[in-house]
């Protein structure tokens, strides 16, 4: 297979395309979306964004050292783009958009978004100043999860959601399952044998 090599660049895709909800004491409340925001750590539970701080989100977030990372839906998808494209500086993202603040469960300013299936509650750690992007690392405080998502043993079936990706300019509706953790090892039942 003939490849052609250019040079280095973001092309880590795809991701999640993710709308970040903040405010700050003085009232400010904005939306961004992020689609550089990635796990960190499982134990103690950790994510991060970059924004960067041009951005009118990227003060509030610095300021009030909080934030929320809330999932995207197909249903979501246009808002999401809205909101990345223009300013809390020159427009009200939450009226423009009919998106609905939620109070969040462990946070003392950042809402959560009350459409959004999964919203992220996160404190900021620390900030790294890495060049074009600042990195917000933040501890997860909380998870607010919709009901609908839970299966009937109360377990996350994240599918249901009907999330989206961004990849290199374009956003996809995530859809087929072609495997679980593990299914490449998992040992395969034995003819015959009940399921």
């Amino acid at each position: 297979m003939a490849k052609q090599t250019w040079q280095g660049g973001n092309m880590l895709y795809p991701l999640p395309a993710v709308m970040v909800s903040c405010a700050n004491a003085a009232g400010e409340k904005d939306i961004v979306t992020v689609a550089w925001a990635g796990t960190v750590c499982t134990n103690p539970p950790m994510l991060s964004i970059s924004l960067r701080p041009e951005r009118h989100s990227y003060h509030i977030v610095r300021e009030s050292g909080e934030f929320v990372v809330n999932l995207v839906t197909a249903r979501l998808q246009r808002a999401c783009d809205w909101c990345g494209v223009r300013s809390g500086r020159d427009f009200d993202k939450w009226a423009e958009c009919r998106l609905t603040p939620a109070p969040a469960t462990t946070l003392e300013l950042a809402p959560a978004i009350a459409e959004s299936p999964v919203s992220i509650e996160c404190r900021v750690r620390d900030v790294l100043e890495l060049g074009s992007h600042h990195l917000f690392l933040a501890d997860v405080t909380a998870v607010q999860v919709e009901d609908a998502l839970l299966d009937d043993r109360g377990r996350l079936d994240l599918a249901r959601a009907g999330l989206t990706a961004y990849s290199h300019g374009e956003y996809f509706e995530l859809g087929r399952r072609i495997g679980t953790f593990g299914y490449s090892v998992r040992k395969r039942p034995a003819k015959g044998a009940r399921r």
